[in-house]
Formats: structure tokens, C-alpha cells, sequence
């Protein structure tokens, strides 16, 4: 007797576009920024998108502000997250908004910048462990105890259609786009745009990057499973999950044409480029795409590109320890 696999419910681009109207005159409508050195090289247009110019400084506004409305209109007495920082920053931010208390469970290594964000918005940050794994079981220990509603970082409907708004606005600002590229860390972001963007453009090719130390979709997409990495390592401290949400995958195995790494010493120069050029502002993790892309050889991308810049959440001390002191 054959047993049928279980039939997953994936995103729609009706539910984006809901999300879209849910975020209307909340979240930023970022542009798309030309990057004429870039392009000149490969031969193609290229623009970045800036999501570090987001509300709360990255993406994850636009996830967390859906669900959190979501759950406010169901009458909600508070939320609760997991988050190194910007996930945490933005359903803090959200929260407020609704007059919800939001409680938010953060590694014991984040970094001054993400937290002091998380507490100038409100949130009540707790300290839990180094992993992901930590920070999960405190903050579902903490919903039951004190009755908060967990609006997850990632794995979530609700959070991949709020993200999935940037592939929107990607396709509405650049409509004969060749190329998005896009960050991966559990994957709301990614499962969202290329969702978005292969329903409304599906000619566009979706490129994936991670750090090399932290490649579990590249390994997942080059093994045609879900792997969940033993560890992971990178200054990009956004992006390095041990695995991609399961719902994320199933978004993410129809529509990716190539999953990449990038070092972190790509990573650090891409930073210090985007400042020098762009006179913008991200973190490691925002760095990734334009890091992989700067790499590439001429004729090698389809163009129009549009990379995401996923997010800008990193202070003065940050950036003068990335750069070790360098004029």
C-alpha cells in the first residue's frame, strides 16, 4: 500500500498581496538603487534593494507587523518571539502599535546595536542560551506559562507572505527583471520573494546566498532534502540558522535556480563597498547578495539583477570592530 505524501499549503500571491494592504503605511516602500560599478562589470543594469532603510532597519517589519495584526485583531493579550535581533526589533515595534506586550527570547551574544533596539521599542528582551534551539524552547516555556501568542521569525504563513511583499515591489518597480537574488537565513524572506516573483515574473531566475559557514540550503538544495546543519559560523549573525523552516523549503525547492555561499571576507568588503559607494549603511547578513554578485563573472547573469540588501542593524562599535580599526 502506497501512502501519499502530506499535501503542503503553500503561500499564495493572493495572501501577499493581503499582507501588502495589512503593512500599507507602516512599512517603508524601499526603492531600487542602481549599482553602476557592478553593473558596468557584468554588462547588465543592477540595483540593490534597501531594506536596511525598513522601519526597525531590515526586512522582518514587514512578516511580523502581518502576523501581529493578525493575532491583535483576534484579541490577543501579548506576543512572544526568538530572535537574534531583527526579528525581535520588529514584533517589538508591532506590538507597540497594537498596545501588546512583546516579550522577546534573544541569545546570550547579541549585540548591543539589536538589543538596545528591541528596548527602545518596548520589548522585554530574555537571554537564553547560543542556538536558535535555546531561544525556541524558552520563548514556547514563557507562551504557555504567561499565555502570549509566539509569532515565529521564519516558518510561518503569515511571516512569508509579509516578506514575500518585497518580491511585489521588486516586480512592480523593475517589471522585466532577469535575476533576484536574496539571503537566506531560516528563510521567510526568500520562500517569500521568489514566491512573489515567480508568480508575477516567471522568467526571473532566484539566486540564494548564505555564509560558507552556514550553507544548509545550498546543501539542502544541492541534496534535494532538508538539512539541518551540526553547526554554523559567520559574521553574518542574521543568517546562520542550523536549518531552513520546512514550510520555507517547500517554497524554496520550486522556485530556486541556484543556491550559493559567499565568505565572510566577501562579506566584510561588501559593507565597507556599500558605505564607500552606495553611502548606505548594512550589516554582514544584508551584505550577502551584493557580496556573491560582485563576485561573478561578466556574462554570467542575466540582467536586469536585483539583489536584497536584507538589513542595516549594526552600530559604530560594530562597524569599527568588523573593519579592525581601518581608516
Amino acid at each position: 500500500m502506497t501512502i501519499a505524501a502530506p499535501v503542503v499549503e503553500l503561500v499564495t500571491l493572493d495572501a501577499i498581496r493581503a499582507a501588502a494592504r495589512a503593512i500599507a503605511g507602516v512599512a517603508v516602500r524601499t526603492p531600487l538603487l542602481p549599482v553602476d560599478d557592478v553593473a558596468e562589470r557584468l554588462g547588465v543594469p543592477v540595483f540593490v534593494k534597501p531594506e536596511n532603510l525598513q522601519r526597525v532597519g531590515a526586512f522582518k517589519l514587514r512578516g511580523a507587523y502581518n502576523v501581529v495584526s493578525q493575532v491583535a485583531a483576534a484579541g490577543s493579550r501579548g506576543v512572544i518571539t526568538y530572535s537574534s535581533g531583527n526579528h525581535g526589533q520588529a514584533v517589538a515595534f508591532a506590538a507597540r502599535r497594537f498596545g501588546l506586550r512583546a516579550v522577546i527570547v534573544m541569545p546570550q551574544t547579541v549585540t548591543a546595536a539589536k538589543r538596545g533596539g528591541v528596548e527602545r521599542l518596548g520589548g522585554e528582551v530574555v537571554l537564553a542560551g547560543l542556538t536558535s534551539r535555546d531561544r525556541y524552547d524558552k520563548a514556547v516555556e514563557l507562551a504557555e506559562r504567561e499565555g502570549l501568542d509566539v509569532v515565529p521569525p521564519y516558518d510561518h504563513p503569515g511571516i512569508i507572505a509579509g516578506q514575500g511583499t518585497v518580491g511585489l515591489e521588486i516586480v512592480a518597480d523593475c517589471p522585466d527583471v532577469r535575476t533576484v537574488i536574496v539571503p537566506v537565513g531560516g528563510g521567510g524572506l526568500s520562500a517569500g520573494v521568489c514566491t512573489a516573483v515567480k508568480a508575477l515574473a516567471s522568467a526571473a531566475q532566484i539566486v540564494t546566498v548564505e555564509p560558507e559557514g552556514a550553507g544548509k540550503f545550498a546543501r539542502s538544495f544541492a541534496e534535494h532534502r532538508r538539512v539541518t546543519l551540526e553547526k554554523t559560523a559567520s559574521i553574518a549573525d542574521g543568517l546562520i540558522t542550523l536549518s531552513v523552516g520546512a514550510l520555507n523549503y517547500e517554497h524554496l525547492v520550486r522556485a530556486v535556480s541556484r543556491a550559493e555561499t559567499v565568505s565572510d571576507e566577501a562579506l566584510r568588503e561588501t559593507v565597507r563597498f556599500v558605505l564607500d559607494r552606495l553611502k548606505l549603511v548594512i550589516e554582514p547578513s544584508g551584505a550577502a547578495t551584493l557580496a556573491w554578485l560582485r563576485r561573478q563573472a561578466k556574462g554570467s547573469i542575466a540582467g536586469p539583477v536585483v539583489a536584497v540588501l536584507s538589513g542595516g542593524n549594526i552600530e559604530w562599535e560594530g562597524l569599527e570592530a568588523l573593519f579592525g580599526g581601518a581608516p
